[in-house]
């Protein structure tokens, strides 16, 4: 009876361990929800049963040189606002997605890294991409999760799916500071004032 009862123990201990880990991995953030594998594959599949559909859009440079770096954001509003996750991807195995602050990536994706908090009314998650060298045109997959933060999955939580175009293209944006125009106009300028300094001279040694 006693080893019975043990038994019972420790399979109760173990269902324990995989739920709570399973609660823990949703929080980390998952990859493969971006709707880049197919329009079904996004956090809708956990997230669901909330009051009012969260807007997700992402925000950056739609237009980018081969092997340019660019700054984007995904970014939630609306749904139960409580806390928020997400999950990106790109169409193109060369161009590299990096994560910032609050995020993490695996196998190529990006992901959070724990649930974020709604600030002003919005949750902003910043990231970088490196366009691939080659021109063409890339797409960016992201999905968001907008959740009343009860621990539950598809119980009060409301998510939403985008993507956004890029144009990889050598007269793309680079890394320009604007000094170059001043650098270029200078030489015509230097070669007035020595023309003007030379009429000058042949004047002044006239009889």
């Amino acid at each position: 009876m006693r080893s019975y009862l043990a038994s019972l123990g420790v399979a109760g201990v173990v269902s324990a361990c995989l739920v709570s880990g399973s609660a823990l991995a949703s929080s980390a953030g998952m990859i493969g929800r971006s709707g880049k594998d197919g329009a079904s594959l996004t956090c809708a599949e956990c997230h669901t049963g909330g009051s009012g559909t969260p807007t997700v859009t992402i925000d950056g440079p739609t237009t980018l040189a081969p092997g340019a770096t660019g700054n984007y954001a995904l970014i939630i509003r609306g749904g139960p606002a409580s806390g928020a996750g997400y999950n990106v991807a790109v169409s193109d195995t060369n161009a590299t997605l990096n994560a910032t602050s609050g995020s993490r990536k695996e196998r190529g994706e990006l992901t959070h890294t724990t649930t974020k908090r709604f600030t002003n009314g919005e949750a902003r998650f910043d990231f970088t991409l490196v366009a691939p060298a080659t021109p063409g045109t890339i797409t960016l997959y992201g999905a968001g999760n907008s959740v009343n933060d009860n621990g539950l999955d598809g119980q009060g939580d409301s998510s939403a799916a985008t993507t956004l175009n890029i144009n990889v293209s050598n007269s793309g944006g680079g890394d320009d500071d604007g000094g170059g125009c001043a650098a270029a106009g200078g030489v015509p300028l230097l070669g007035a004032a020595l023309v003007l300094l030379g009429t000058r001279l042949r004047r002044r040694r006239q009889p």
